[in-house]
């Protein structure tokens, strides 16, 4: 896969969606004269060239030219595809990237160092990339970050800004798990793995400078429903659980008929032919869709910490999020929302382009520096 890379404004942030061709370089530099550009660009001169789609006729301008750009590399749906094949695939950050370099938006830069380290899990080893601020603060929050792609696809490099955006805005180490995927790892590989990485944060986390007694959990996607679960196997065995999670559109349920798999079945670019060829892949029968892990909106979800979860409107995941957040609250779980219209799965990180995603990236980071404590 590309490196995933995006942009980000003064008010607001650049996080995560797909891949991309090259690597961000570190640098201690200011970005707010570019951030300042890309906020006037984005809003004058990124535009659809066609009419609103019949799949979303309530998309908004920036978004729908992000979708167009998608589509124009003409390439095979994922169902079509062998899991090795779709990791090819061009993503809705290659959109990104290449809309900005027609209109001439500035790149980002990160105030942040990264190193990798090789964790052992059960049956192997997982890499993770850890992000640190160039603050010389002696201890920092850690946010343990876990990227989507339906189990299947995308790793570290598609992600990196991701965790570049959390890192740099919430001046906390972001940890990225670079968790083994499906079909070669089946059901419940991935989310041993988040664990376990999660596990290996709390017990060494002074190595990097990371403060054990703040340690939140983050995801996008499959990520998102990681994030969770992390939580929940954390709280049943009686392990500090995260001081925080925040769930961007995560996979949290099983039913394929909810009224936004419904609305949106054929949205782009999650839709609901996408979703059962990631069930199909990671899971080893159908029955195991019902797992509590999978079917989050049925689990036991009492006792966990402060959760933000970010929804969109054209995503089939948008229900199943918002029910999840229903409950959360039903447990007794501190829950913040918020659900963006005219948007589309993978908008989060397109806030160089998409008013909205600059809108969510802000406000994640605020949640997350408000569990802080910061």
């Amino acid at each position: 896969m590309k490196t995933k890379i995006l942009s980000i404004a003064a008010a607001g942030l650049l996080l995560l969606a797909a891949c991309t061709g090259k690597t961000m370089e570190d640098t201690a530099d200011s970005s707010a004269a570019a951030d300042s550009v890309n906020k006037d660009t984005s809003a004058k001169t990124i535009k659809p060239s066609e009419p609103a789609p019949a799949w979303a006729p309530s998309i908004k301008p920036e978004m729908q030219a992000v979708i167009e750009k998608l589509a124009s590399y003409g390439d095979k749906p994922i169902p079509e595809l062998s899991a090795k094949d779709a990791r090819k695939n061009h993503t809705p950050t290659d959109a990104v990237m290449d809309l900005m370099a027609e209109h001439n938006i500035p790149k980002p830069v990160f105030n942040v160092d990264t190193m990798g380290k090789d964790v052992l899990v059960e049956g192997g080893s997982v890499h993770v990339r850890i992000y640190t601020p160039k603050t010389d603060k002696t201890a920092y929050p850690v946010i343990v970050y876990y990227h989507g792609g339906g189990f299947v696809i995308a790793n570290l490099d598609v992600y990196d800004a991701s965790a570049n955006v959390l890192a740099d805005k919430t001046e906390a180490i972001v940890v990225s798990v670079a968790y083994r995927l499906t079909p070669e790892h089946k059901f419940p590989i991935a989310h041993n793995d988040a664990y376990a990485a999660y596990e290996w944060v709390l017990k060494n986390a002074a190595s990097f400078k990371g403060d054990a007694k703040k340690v939140a959990v983050a995801g996008e996607s499959a990520g998102g429903n990681l994030a969770i679960n992390t939580a929940i196997k954390a709280r049943d065995n009686k392990v500090m659980i995260p001081t925080a999670i925040l769930a961007v559109y995560p996979v949290a349920g099983s039913d394929m008929n909810t009224p936004s798999y419904k609305k949106n079945e054929m949205a782009k670019p999650l839709d609901k032919p996408m979703m059962m060829w990631f069930v199909k892949n990671y899971l080893k029968s159908t029955d195991q869709a019902t797992d509590p892990r999978i079917n989050l909106v049925a689990a036991n979800l009492k006792g966990l910490p402060p959760t933000t979860i970010i929804t969109a409107e054209i995503d089939p995941l948008q229900s199943e999020g918002m029910l999840l957040g229903d409950k959360l609250k039903a447990a007794g779980v501190a829950v913040d929302s918020k659900n963006y219209d005219g948007v589309t799965h993978e908008f989060f990180g397109m806030g160089a382009i998409v008013p909205q995603a600059m809108d969510a990236e802000m406000y994640a980071v605020e949640q997350l520096k408000k569990a802080f404590g910061m």
